[in-house]
């Protein structure tokens, strides 16, 4: 009777499991606004990732005296989520790439994202403007949430990284994964820890290897860390955790009292910071 109860909390537990990364399988959603549509040339590109994956994007080119900013969205968005990022920057001459992470909008389905897949795009698009000879003035990353996270980990595997701009970006997955199943009233013992042992062995190393808080000290790169301080998805103590563990004359915190998760760009003066920052790149 013993082994029967075992087996059946055993099937049970893996049952669960199993619908928690279903469950946490990001959407995919296709862009539904363009750059032309506000009179923005933009080419549609193809970039090849190191495991022969396609990336769809755009590039969009402005004064060629100006550094390129690569734009990374979040979790479950695609290029255009970027979009009012492009038509507020664009005036300012940037040039411009902005790509679907794999999983996500018209790229190429690549098994589950993680914030390594959205910091192996980033380094790929840096390839693609590499043979393009489009490196001349800088590299900007703008990153809203895991693009933001996975920003911050790019910049601390690759020195080509100028500066970085972050939005809503966590200092450690694992603690926001925690706060939304406890949301939800989901035990962490064992489904929650079960879960992050099968996450962490899928993607090959721990949450805490790869979390941007033991990584941002480690780039070359200035960071301009934006939060709001009303955010329940990324709660604002993340953001505080990134700037603490920061090297001190290479980061700024900028937190907006009524802001949250994704209308941070609301905030009167947001465009003006952003271009502040990104317009000292050389």
């Amino acid at each position: 009777m013993l082994w029967i109860i075992l087996i059946s909390a055993i099937v049970i537990t893996l049952a669960i499991i199993m619908f928690l990364l279903k469950a946490f399988r990001n959407p995919v959603r296709v862009h539904d606004k363009t750059p032309g549509e506000f009179g923005i040339p933009c080419e549609e590109i193809s970039i090849p990732t190191e495991n022969h994956k396609k990336l769809y994007g755009w590039w969009i080119e402005g004064d060629a005296s100006k550094p390129v900013l690569i734009l990374v969205h979040g979790w479950g968005r695609n290029v255009g989520k970027m979009m009012p990022y492009i038509k507020n920057l664009y005036p300012k001459g940037y040039n411009f790439l902005v790509f679907d992470s794999r999983n996500h909008g018209h790229s190429d389905t690549d098994n589950h994202s993680s914030l390594i897949k959205f910091a192996e795009d980033i380094r790929a698009s840096i390839d693609f403007l590499a043979a393009r000879n489009a490196l001349r003035h800088g590299i900007g990353l703008m990153g809203l949430s895991i693009g933001g996270a996975a920003s911050i980990y790019a910049a601390s595997q690759d020195t080509r990284i100028d500066a970085v701009v972050t939005v809503g970006a966590f200092a450690n997955s694992g603690d926001v994964m925690r706060k939304q199943f406890r949301d939800r009233h989901i035990p962490y013992w064992p489904f929650v820890w079960l879960l992050f042992k099968v996450v962490e062995w899928k993607i090959g190393t721990t949450f805490s290897e790869i979390a941007p808080e033991n990584n941002i000290a480690k780039a070359r790169a200035r960071f301009l860390i934006i939060h709001g301080e009303k955010d329940t998805v990324v709660p604002i103590e993340q953001a505080h955790k990134l700037i603490k563990a920061a090297n001190d004359n290479k980061a700024k915190l900028i937190t907006y009292k009524s802001k949250g998760h994704s209308n941070c760009h609301f905030e009167k003066g947001f465009w003006e910071t952003v271009d502040d920052f990104f317009s000292s790149l050389k």
